[in-house]
């Protein structure tokens, strides 16, 4: 098939999305190591785990043979709203660049919540919904997975409540009332509403809060409410399960073109779009059937993969959620609030740590005014505005095209480009101000929240 005779966008129908889930912990030798019970040091069992989260989720959370887990219908249906999603052919960028790299992304904004994170929310939401609960609870970084999951509540007609870490909440006030608008109470965090919030204030005065931080509020408002569970947009394997569906619909729609991705990028932060992008790919090769490269592209300013140590911690600041053994710069770690692109968790998925350290992936840590300015230029050579945190994915699949043309390969480059970047102006308009800095910890910064790492 030559170049002209490949669409600009391809489409699955609503009859080829994806009928399970692509669970790939199943074809893994080495599987993640559990999670601990962060008081008994021993493996998490769904006993541990119910009380926290749904208890079809925790089934699913806990399954590391299953390869496939079937989608409910009602999810089928809700995701019939906006999936499939397209696979594009970026042929303004490789013209503009002067590359024979044929460059693909997934697009994951056709959807209000503008992001890839209502393909998880809606499932959490359902099984919340199935079990007869009355609202859940959540954290959200740049407010992309609370707005999904505020829309997955209202549809389901649960109660929803946000936890939005401070400078987000200030910077992105919009994102925070679309939240509103579908029903959900958003609160900054650290807030004073909840102990460890408070305990979190009292040690770290004016924080601007961080994920970690959101997060032990969340579990302990779950906790401490009558009919609610916790519920997360990343990093857990259940997330990850979910965001498969982003992988297998892109796998199935270079089948349709007969194109074979060499090199798959992701941005990564806790790790469910490059998890879920790459998920039926990685399947591919840890069967030994075919062979990717895979790329996770994280912000030098929030670097876990590139500078964290693999090693048992702490999910949460407040130390109340299980052990996780991951890639993690400390659960203490506070990124800078000049910090705008995103990704800003202090740990990486236990499944995308496991395989990384395996080998089977390579990691790129990108500055943050390097991250907007391939932002500027996707913008205005494919006429899309993309959100802050898949634009360290495009810097990267920029960056690969241009070695191409160096090199004279015409290398097949798949990238996830996860949402839109309306709610995100006021971090452009501090790109376009020249108002933005780069933000790097120390060896010594870092070196602080190593030694804090939990004795396992």
């Amino acid at each position: 098939m030559n170049m002209q005779e490949i669409p600009y966008k391809t489409y699955l129908n609503e009859n080829e999305l994806p009928e399970a889930w692509y669970n790939v912990r199943a074809d893994m030798v080495k599987k993640p190591a559990p999670l601990l019970n962060s008081k008994t040091l021993e493996p998490c069992t769904a006993r541990d785990l119910e009380p926290v989260f749904c208890a079809d989720l925790v089934k699913q959370e806990l399954d590391e043979t299953t390869a496939w887990f079937p989608i409910p219908k009602e999810i089928r249906d809700f995701y019939k709203m906006f999936r499939p999603s397209p696979l594009v052919r970026a042929y303004f960028l490789e013209k503009a660049l002067g590359t024979p790299a044929k460059i693909y992304y997934k697009f994951e904004g056709n959807n209000t919540s503008g992001s890839h994170k209502l393909n998880s929310a809606v499932a959490q939401a359902y099984y919340a919904k199935a079990q007869g609960l009355k609202g859940v609870t959540t954290e959200t970084g740049a407010g992309q997975w609370g707005t999904a999951l505020s829309m997955a509540s209202a549809f389901f007609g649960l109660d929803c409540r946000v936890f939005m870490v401070k400078c987000s909440y200030e910077q992105k006030p919009f994102r925070r009332e679309v939240m509103r608008t579908y029903g959900a109470s958003v609160t900054p965090s650290p807030s004073m509403t909840t102990n460890v919030g408070q305990m979190i204030n009292r040690e770290h005065p004016g924080s601007s809060g961080s994920l970690g931080c959101a997060i032990s509020e969340a579990v302990e408002a779950a906790t401490s409410l009558p009919g609610y569970r916790y519920v997360l947009g990343s990093v857990l394997n259940q997330v990850m399960l979910h965001q498969s569906i982003i992988g297998l619909e892109a796998h199935s729609a270079f089948k349709k073109l007969g194109v074979k991705p060499d090199v798959i990028i992701g941005c990564a932060g806790g790790g469910s779009n490059l998890g879920g992008l790459v998920a039926p790919f990685m399947g591919e090769k840890l069967r030994g059937e075919c062979d990717y490269r895979f790329v996770a592209v994280e912000p030098a300013s929030c670097p876990s993969l590139t500078r964290g140590r693999f090693a048992y911690d702490y999910c949460d600041t407040g130390r109340i959620c299980p052990l996780a053994k991951m890639y993690t710069i400390g659960a203490d770690f506070i990124p800078s609030a000049s910090h705008s692109g995103g990704l800003r968790y202090h740990g990486m998925s236990p499944i995308l740590s496991e395989l990384y350290n395996q080998g089977l992936m390579e990691a790129v840590s990108v500055k943050q005014t390097e991250v907007f300015e391939a932002a500027q230029y996707f913008a205005r050579t494919e006429g899309l505005l993309p959100a802050p945190e898949s634009s360290h994915a495009i810097r990267a699949a920029i960056d690969e095209a241009i070695k191409c043309r160096e090199s004279g390969e015409g290398k097949t480059i798949l990238f996830g480009l996860t949402g839109t970047g309306y709610f995100d102006m006021k971090a452009y308009q501090a790109f376009n101000d020249h108002l933005m800095g780069d933000y790097i910890p120390t060896d010594e910064e870092l070196a602080a929240g190593f030694a804090k790492l939990p004795k396992v």
